[in-house]
């Protein structure tokens, strides 16, 4: 795969900033009859960075941990899944953020939040390096950075200086709506996010809720109409994933679907992941309806396998499996 970006000579490929948490996964019930849980490391910005690192990308993360068993253990595990921790804060105020995962009946999650405040919230733009950006091809964000102050100060910060070096900027919404104040600050903020980004990955629910469109195409007309992103990906579970070019045309691939699935934690991270891998080697603004299918199809697969495993930060698949599950057809 031949390498493609504008943007030359830097330490990382992509540099993320955002939330990185304990997420407290059920895995059974104890002998006495009480719910059990196991932690987990995740956090979408940090998953996204865990998908890129295992296919050889060079990935940074910037964030704030309490300076805490959960926090040090957070940031061991993103080492060593191969991810530059130089950009964690330790935080001796506030302790590390837990979300509490349920899995519901039809395969989806219900989540639960400590975050009262969660030490993730409280990264202060003058904790923020900014060389980490400066020195990145790609910066990606969410919207949990922008639900309160301090971090979403940082987060503009960060986007400031990422615009000014030259990154190609993706935004993924992951919206999680216990944790804002209000529904009208999240939309606020969100359409901050999708008004400065390249790259939109949006979910099937969020762009409902977003446009007040129920059709995806319409929902995406709005997006394109009010907002400039130069690709949006749209992720829609079991239904697979569409890829949107500017205007209404649209690849579309299938997703995998397998028997062995037992929770969705961390596959739209890794179909993130997955995307900007493609666009560190291809011009995004020459992409072909094949190449677009091409991605999509290996954004789809690797999220399939992440499905069949617990956890999301250790959880993201080797580029042989991928390709194996590929080639196995669905």
């Amino acid at each position: 795969m031949a390498e493609y970006f504008r943007k030359e000579n830097c330490k990382y490929d992509v540099t993320a900033l955002g939330e990185l948490l304990v997420d407290m996964i059920q895995a059974g019930v104890s002998e006495q009859g009480n719910k059990t849980f196991e932690a987990n490391p995740g956090g979408a910005p940090c998953n996204v960075l865990s998908m890129l690192t295992k296919l050889g990308n060079r990935t940074c993360f910037i964030g704030n941990v309490g300076d805490d068993m959960f926090g040090r253990d957070l940031a061991d595990a993103a080492a060593q899944v191969g991810i530059d921790t130089a950009g964690i804060h330790f935080d001796p105020d506030c302790n590390t953020t837990l979300a509490l995962v349920h899995k519901l009946a039809d395969g989806d999650r219900d989540f639960s939040f400590y975050r009262k405040p969660g030490a993730d919230m409280m990264l202060t733009p003058e904790n923020t390096d900014t060389e980490l950006i400066r020195q990145c091809r790609i910066f990606h964000f969410g919207s949990l950075s922008l639900t309160s102050e301090p971090v979403r100060s940082a987060t503009v910060k960060a986007l400031q200086t990422a615009k000014e070096s030259g990154c190609l900027i993706s935004f993924d919404p992951n919206l999680r709506e216990p944790l804002w104040p209000d529904m009208d600050l999240a939309r606020e903020q969100i359409a901050y996010g999708i008004s400065v980004c390249d790259f939109l990955k949006i979910s099937d629910n969020e762009i409902q809720w977003f446009t007040g469109e129920e059709d995806y195409d319409r929902g995406i007309q709005v997006l394109q109409s009010e907002y400039s992103p130069r690709l949006i990906c749209l992720s829609m579970g079991s239904e697979g994933s569409r890829a949107y070019m500017g205007g209404p045309e649209y690849v579309e691939v299938p997703a995998f679907l397998q028997d062995t699935t037992i929770e969705t934690t961390g596959a739209g991270d890794c179909f993130n992941g997955c995307v900007l891998h493609y666009l560190l080697h291809h011009d995004i603004d020459a992409l072909t309806p094949e190449m677009l299918e091409e991605m999509l199809t290996m954004a789809n697969a690797a999220a399939s396998i992440v499905t069949t495993r617990k956890g999301a930060l250790r959880s993201m698949p080797e580029d042989a499996e991928i390709k194996a599950l590929i080639r196995g057809g669905r």
